[in-house]
């Protein structure tokens, strides 16, 4: 593959996030934190913390993720994508709210 021919495909399969903070950027830039939502045990239970560790939704379509924005603000973000197509479709900021201040 020439170097044009892979730039083009970088280009064309790299995922190009708008963070809300810095404006559009490639995910070189981000890091992959998993499924939104995801919710830490409170007790310790080896069945809960199994499923919370090992078990993730794999699903074909819409899914909300969260990303890390590295090289930029350093911020959260929520990223809601079709797996399928790899569009991304709504981006937020998903930096946790502390519990104190809810």
């Amino acid at each position: 593959m020439t170097r044009l021919r892979l730039q083009e495909w970088l280009t064309d399969t790299m995922l190009r996030i708008a963070c809300p903070y810095c404006g559009l950027r490639d995910e070189t830039e981000f890091r992959y934190g998993g499924a939104a939502g995801v919710v830490r045990p409170t007790v310790f239970e080896t069945a809960a913390w199994v499923h919370y560790l090992y078990w993730r939704p794999n699903p074909v379509g819409e899914h909300a993720e969260r990303w890390l924005h590295v090289s930029g603000c350093r911020r959260w973000l929520e990223v809601r994508r079709d797996t399928l197509t790899n569009a991304i479709l709504a981006v937020r900021d998903g930096t946790p709210i502390p519990e104190s201040a809810s």
